[in-house]
């Protein structure tokens, strides 16, 4: 996941693969807070997790920031609407 998300950052190298990390950890525990117990190779999951962390690395245009922002609570918001994303399937 590490460099899925690297990608969509227009990141590469290691320097600040930490850093990322940590972004990609308090996108799921917060997705996790919301009930949302879908699996991280869910494409909305992924996606929800992609955005969380573009709202919250580096860009210097706070509104660009912002919007990512909106976009990932939007988001998360339907999932947690979900019984699919928030029901632990299994028997």
């Amino acid at each position: 996941m590490l460099q899925k998300i690297k990608d969509a950052l227009r990141v590469s190298g290691e320097a600040l693969d930490e850093e990322i990390q940590d972004l990609i950890h308090a996108a799921k525990a917060d997705l996790r807070l919301s009930g949302i117990t879908k699996n991280e190779d869910d494409p909305l999951i992924l996606r929800a997790i992609t955005i969380y962390c573009k709202a919250h690395f580096g860009y210097e245009e706070p509104a660009q920031a912002e919007l990512f922002m909106k976009s990932y609570n939007a988001l998360k918001s339907h999932l947690a609407l979900s019984q699919e994303y928030t029901e632990v399937s299994g028997p």
